[in-house]
């Protein structure tokens, strides 16, 4: 198990729904998971929610260590590709956060 992760939590506009996710799968991961300390990534969407205005989407990446997203690695790779121009900016209700495993 690792001992922190890092969630990334988003909403879309359901019109681009779909590549999101292409570009989420196909470039987004492949191109983080590259990074140093990055040790892998899962993908989610909201099947029901207690909260209301919780973000549709959720990655949770396994991290060695909190600092990895300080690494300049990590903003060159989130920066690769698609995602940057075609994606980001269209996203919204955006959630970070780093956590550290308690057990």
């Amino acid at each position: 198990m690792t001992k922190y992760v890092f969630t990334a939590q988003m909403d879309i506009p359901p019109h681009l729904e779909a590549e999101f996710n292409r570009i989420y799968d196909a470039e987004h991961i492949p191109n983080i998971v590259k990074v140093p300390g990055v040790l892998g990534c899962r993908r989610y969407t909201v099947h029901e929610a207690m909260v209301p205005g919780i973000p549709k989407f959720i990655a949770i990446y396994d991290l060695a260590s909190p600092d990895v997203m300080k690494q300049p690695e990590w903003r060159a790779a989130s920066d690769r590709g698609e995602w940057k121009p075609k994606i980001r900016p269209h996203t919204f209700n955006r959630i970070h956060c780093v956590y550290r495993t308690l057990t």
